[in-house]
């Protein structure tokens, strides 16, 4: 039996290296947790922060454009969602596909 669902996420270029991996909400203790993968946070950061369409930030990271549509929206859901509902945000990396 395979330890996945579905499809092993392929590699993708990560072009940063986060130097905070978690944020809290201020005032209270966090009232759940979300974590976002970094291949999630290379999405956003490239599409919303560096202004990059959507097909040049998939060139960029070595997928294709669904794919980067795919991490774009999981990320963007789970930051709102953190940041609606209180909770903590967690990075972290994707785990490697095994080959």
């Amino acid at each position: 039996m395979m330890p996945w669902r579905g499809r092993r996420r392929g590699r993708r270029w990560i072009g940063i290296s986060p130097t905070f991996m978690s944020f809290a909400p201020i005032g209270r203790p966090p009232s759940g947790r979300v974590v976002i993968l970094l291949s999630e946070l290379e999405a956003m950061r490239l599409v919303d922060l560096e202004n990059l369409t959507q097909e040049e930030a998939a060139q960029r990271m070595g997928i294709s454009r669904k794919t980067l549509w795919t991490d774009l929206q999981r990320g963007r859901a789970k930051l709102i969602n953190a940041i609606i509902n209180g909770y903590l945000i967690e990075i972290v990396m994707d785990q490697p596909s095994e080959e």
